[in-house]
């Protein structure tokens, strides 16, 4: 069975995920060791004793989630699973980049940790950005309830499916085009709580940083399907990969086309490994007979066929 696996993104955390991969396997809890020497942070005691606010900082949550998305794909491992191709949801294509023997784990957490620093860094500077959630609405009419708003610092940061997507901009900005939005016919129009306005060119503070930080990392060919948020299809070449490493911190989530795109390349079932059933959801809107199966947990692991 062709199999792709799918790593969620940044809100998927929650205190306590991972514990049982942690319990159950030798070899997460030597992971959960080496990530925390590699990022400075007691990563176990923040991901299962921690709280919510300290869990929800992005300096912390992009390393403890890349983390246990990692322990997650090592137990399916441990259990004979064969995977073929890979991709992720924003910080999730961290994971991936591991998956598909880009990078090394170790040197993924290093990379994760700088990177969630200078994302809160620039959400920080930014004056006063945020993100909203548009329900019901095709993305397309977003982008042109936004133009016709007159608002020029507020854009389209993640394609999620037809019927959802995330806006990113500086506070005055959404606070126009929120209502903008609303009006010519979406559904709902939340305001997400979140440090910054991640995917967007108000992140260039964080994309000038970590385009400098990586310059002497080798980033080696995929050697599985890779399939990236930037250009929301394949892409083959490390030296690539390592480009858009950098610029997915400012540019928006393909969702959609990366979802076609890996079921234009025959995948028969993907597996969503991480917290939650987020991408599982959002799956529903590009396929009914290709599944996309939660394997996040001990117990969904020894449930599915591998």
């Amino acid at each position: 069975m062709k199999t792709c696996i799918l790593f969620p993104g940044q809100g998927a955390q929650t205190i306590g995920m991972g514990k049982d991969l942690f319990d159950a396997s030798k070899k997460v809890r030597a992971m959960f060791e080496e990530a925390s020497e590699a990022s400075k942070i007691d990563l176990a005691a923040l991901i299962f004793n921690g709280t919510e606010d300290e869990l929800k900082q992005t300096r912390n949550t992009q390393v403890a989630l890349a983390l246990v998305e990692c322990a997650a794909s090592a137990s399916l491992h441990e259990k004979g699973a064969l995977i073929q191709g890979t991709g992720g949801f924003s910080l999730g294509e961290w994971p991936a980049l591991v998956e598909a023997s880009v990078i090394s784990f170790g040197e993924m957490i290093r990379l994760v940790a700088e990177r969630g620093r200078l994302m809160d860094e620039a959400g920080r500077r930014s004056g006063g950005s945020s993100m909203s959630a548009v329900l019901g609405m095709d993305p397309a009419a977003i982008e042109a309830a936004i133009k016709a708003s007159g608002v020029s610092d507020v854009w389209v940061a993640n394609y999620n499916s037809p019927a959802q997507s995330v806006v990113s901009g500086t506070e005055a900005g959404l606070a126009v085009t929120d209502v903008a939005i609303k009006e010519a016919g979406a559904k709902r129009v939340v305001r997400l709580k979140v440090s910054g306005a991640f995917h967007s060119p108000i992140m260039r503070y964080a994309y000038d940083g970590f385009k400098e930080f990586i310059a002497d990392v080798a980033f080696a060919d995929p050697k599985l399907d890779f399939f990236s948020n930037v250009t929301g299809g394949k892409v083959g070449s490390g030296a690539e990969l390592k480009s858009l490493a950098a610029e997915q911190i400012i540019s928006p989530v393909r969702w959609i086309d990366e979802q076609k795109a890996i079921l234009d390349a025959g995948f028969s079932r993907c597996l969503e490994v991480g917290p939650g059933t987020v991408l599982g959801g959002l799956w529903k809107s590009a396929s009914a007979e290709v599944p996309c199966l939660p394997a996040g947990t001990m117990e969904q692991i020894s449930t599915l066929s591998l």
